[in-house]
């Protein structure tokens, strides 16, 4: 189990973050993860625990499950909202819309469905930090990448962004993520789309990139999806 009272002082100038989850396997898995990404990082597994180290030393982000025995996370997030400045990140199994939306009108600044990539995780904790702090303290470690999340079907940016995919954008997109950084040619995106090489019209794969850049675009993400003339396409990030 990952549970400590904070004993160890914090590096300066890094952002100290308490993960709260009652599985601990999920809870040792991202406390280690994000302490790779160079964060000073603490596991407890009921918000009892949480609180008392919280009262000897205030983090800077907060990291909640929903449903955690005791009080739930709902209710940890709504009272650190009340009286303190802290950066709340929601993680859960939770997925529904109606969860999210409750979970953002108590106080959290992210919410994150389980499965969480921990590379994620770190990255909406950069980006959770950056607007709490106003940008002052950047955290240390490799920046995150693009990721698909939740099955495939979320692209994640690396900054805290995600947009859901249509079934033809993560088609495309796991092609690509195959060979990524390299040119992958336009008959195999076709063929990964389903389609036939022979009977496709190769107008569609230009629109579905168009509208798959548009939509990234309006979610202030900037794709990395590059044409290369007379190929095919490459998703270089």
């Amino acid at each position: 189990m990952i549970e400590d009272e904070c004993k160890q002082d914090d590096a300066v100038g890094v952002p100290l973050v308490y993960l709260v989850d009652n599985d601990e396997d999920f809870r040792e898995e991202m406390v280690l993860g994000l302490s790779k990404f160079g964060l000073n990082v603490h596991g407890f597994e009921n918000a009892a625990a949480l609180y008392r180290a919280y009262a000897a030393r205030p983090s800077s982000i907060v990291i909640l499950d929903i449903g955690l025995e005791g009080e739930d996370g709902l209710s940890v997030a709504a009272h650190l909202r009340a009286s303190q400045s802290v950066g709340i990140v929601m993680a859960t199994a939770r997925s529904s819309i109606d969860d999210r939306v409750n979970g953002l009108r108590q106080g959290a600044d992210a919410y994150l469905v389980k499965p969480i990539d921990v590379r994620e995780l770190a990255a909406t904790v950069a980006a959770v930090n950056s607007r709490v702090s106003g940008g002052g303290v950047p955290l240390p470690g490799p920046t995150p990448k693009w990721a698909l999340v939740e099955g495939g079907w979320v692209l994640a940016d690396g900054m805290g962004h995600r947009l859901r995919l249509t079934m033809a954008e993560q088609r495309l997109l796991r092609r690509l993520f195959v060979e990524r950084g390299a040119t992958v040619e336009r008959h195999a995106l076709v063929e990964a789309l389903g389609e036939d090489i022979y009977e496709f019209n190769y107008a569609r794969l230009d629109t579905t990139v168009s509208r798959l850049r548009r939509r990234a675009k309006k979610a202030n993400m900037e794709l990395p999806l590059h044409a290369i003339r007379g190929k095919g396409f490459a998703f270089a990030d």
